[in-house]
């Protein structure tokens, strides 16, 4: 073989060898890249993670078998006929005749959540989750099944007492939710949408949310722990497994989760439940005082520096009050120890109060701060519902109630808001969707009402085709609206 072929050769077999040990490198990587790689994560990051894994999980363990599902039955009258005003048509009345379209009845099921919070099978959960419930069934964390019965319910904080009868149940401690702060890490715990014992995490976003338009007395837990339906009366529970509390509402435009989700506070929660247990009703503190929250423009007017508290506008005759020397004008800055924010707040405090305990009451009068002793009293009975308009109008449906002075210091009301407030529109009202509960109504069709008896005199002159013009008082502002027939 010529010089010249041996180094072809030659050159050939060294590109050849070397084609190989890159394709082989090639190769190589591309394992190492798909399946071989080292970890990127810290061994101390690892361990951190691994740990905070490890306590959530115990914390879930702890508080997981205190849950309960609840569902209800409920039966629902239907208004007219499924199928519209097909009965209605000439024709087919003039063949099957009249009386086609009757109010007909089913059974309507929903879903909810509970918290056991004693061995021997009290409940905590949502009113309403549970109003109007022809029955109640509570499946356990272990599947057992028991028939559920309202011991007591507090619609104006939406809780419900509800028993099983069992024993040696896996009751929650109860926690203070009074030492929640905003980041402190929370857990919430419920069958959303029918899915048992769902577990989602998050951070406690705000306390004390008021003004929300859920129930009268509101000290919301804000989170952002997602809650769905389904998880209403569910736990919302801290880091030591302990309930803080009671899930109840959403903050949403579509129906579903959208980051903002509210709980009642368990110590609310659990006066509540301890109230309806030893009286077998809510007994609430009163102040008897009429009180608004300060503007910058009325604090400008009255020479007051301070942005917070609790403006007194009126003071109830024979009340605790009064008796204590409270004062038109006068600025609420604490209450027995604790610094008033708002009309909120300060409602909350008096209501959490046990009637014929003495609390100090500091007051701005003049520029002066001043304390007052005042024996606090027993909120008076609300007025029971008086009337359901039965008269086939605009009005059908729709309860209304007086206002009392109890109802006047819960709700808020102005001294110069009169009127009735309505306590329950049914689903079947014309005034559905328009009036809700808590209006207050002030005139109709331009004429004033100031009670059952205006309201009653003027309700019942209206023809079942005429429409109506209504002023409302609402969150703190007049509206009207019309409703028609």
């Amino acid at each position: 073989m010529c010089a010249s072929s041996k180094r072809k050769s030659t050159l050939l077999i060294r590109t050849a060898a070397v084609a190989v040990i890159f394709l082989c490198l090639t190769l190589s990587g591309l394992h190492q890249t798909a399946w071989g790689q080292d970890p990127a994560v810290s061994p101390a990051s690892r361990e951190f993670l691994g740990k905070m894994s490890q306590a959530l999980s115990e914390v879930a363990e702890v508080a997981r078998p205190s849950v309960v599902n609840i569902s209800t039955t409920t039966t629902v009258t239907m208004q007219g006929s499924p199928f519209g005003d097909f009965f209605n048509d000439p024709m087919f009345r003039k063949f099957f005749g009249e009386g086609q379209a009757h109010p007909r009845k089913f059974k309507q099921a929903a879903l909810g959540s509970g918290v056991i919070v004693s061995k021997d099978g009290y409940i905590l959960t949502n009113n309403h989750v549970v109003k109007g419930a022809d029955e109640i069934k509570v499946i356990l964390y272990d599947k057992r099944e028991f028939k559920g019965k309202v011991i007591g319910a507090d619609p104006k904080t939406d809780i419900a007492v509800v028993k099983i009868e069992a024993n040696d149940l896996p009751a929650i401690k109860i926690g203070q939710s009074r030492l929640l702060k905003p980041g402190d890490v929370v857990l919430a715990i419920g069958n959303p949408f029918g899915l048992n014992q769902t577990i989602t995490m998050g951070i406690v976003s705000a306390t004390g949310r008021s003004n929300v338009g859920i129930s009268a007395y509101e000290d919301f837990i804000q989170t952002d722990a997602a809650i769905n339906p389904g998880n209403s009366g569910g736990a919302l529970v801290n880091t030591n497994g302990e309930l803080v509390g009671i899930n109840t509402a959403i903050f949403s435009t579509s129906g579903g989760y959208m980051g903002i989700g509210f709980a009642i506070p368990s110590d609310m929660a659990n006066a509540v439940a301890q109230s309806i247990l030893k009286y077998g009703k809510v007994i609430r503190g009163w102040l008897g005082v009429s009180i608004q929250d300060l503007t910058p423009e009325i604090a400008k007017s009255l020479g007051i520096s301070r942005e917070h508290g609790a403006l007194v506008t009126d003071v109830m005759k024979d009340s605790p009050a009064e008796k204590a020397g409270l004062k038109r004008g006068d600025l609420i800055i604490a209450y027995d120890g604790q610094n008033v924010e708002d009309t909120t707040s300060l409602r909350n405090m008096t209501a959490n109060t046990a009637p014929g305990k003495e609390a100090d009451v500091k007051v701005l009068r003049n520029g002066k701060e001043v304390t007052l002793k005042v024996l606090i009293g027993e909120m008076p009975e609300a007025a029971k519902v008086t009337r359901t308009v039965e008269h086939h109008n605009a009005l059908s449906g729709v309860s209304v109630q007086e206002i009392t002075p109890g109802e006047r210091d819960a709700l808020g009301l102005p001294h110069n808001v009169r009127g009735v407030i309505i306590a329950e529109v049914s689903e079947a009202s014309p005034a559905s969707g328009i009036l809700a509960k808590n209006d207050v109504i002030e005139e109709i069709n331009r004429k004033e009402i100031r009670g059952l008896k205006d309201y009653e005199d003027v309700a019942s002159k209206i023809g079942p085709k005429e429409g109506v013009l209504l002023l409302i008082y609402r969150n703190g502002g007049y509206i009207y609206v019309t409703i028609k027939p």
